[in-house]
């Protein structure tokens, strides 16, 4: 017996204003039933994965044990960090290295940490 993941959840204050910010990172829409004070906002990844935003009256306090690190399809690293500052993320910690190689770790408007890896083509 396997499992597949079918949620990733991200606990949050407002969860349709978190999913408007995730919404512009993935090119990708909130459920067509949800709506603004909703307790939870999904959106659905072209690999059929949902990111599920729920919201908790507490907080976040610590590090994420979790996070998501994102890959741009088409472009850089850097030019998707520069996108993703640009919509309201900020800069946790930058670990890229002079060779190219290495992330950024971003915060979302919330504060949860999350990845930008080097794109497609700088990879391959």
């Amino acid at each position: 017996m396997t499992a597949y993941v079918d949620n990733i959840t991200v606990d949050c204050a407002d969860p349709w204003e978190l999913a408007q910010f995730w919404t512009k990172v993935t090119g990708r829409p909130v459920g067509e039933d949800d709506k603004p004070g909703e307790e939870e906002i999904g959106i659905t990844l072209d690999s059929g994965v949902t990111l599920l935003f729920i919201a908790v009256p507490e907080p976040k306090t610590i590090k994420n044990r979790v996070h998501v690190c994102l890959k741009p399809d088409d472009g850089t690293r850097d030019e998707e960090v520069k996108r993703l500052l640009e919509l309201g993320a900020t800069l946790h910690s930058d670990h890229r290295r002079e060779n190219g190689s290495g992330w950024v770790v971003l915060l979302d408007p919330e504060g949860n940490e999350f990845c930008v890896q080097r794109g497609t083509a700088e990879t391959a």
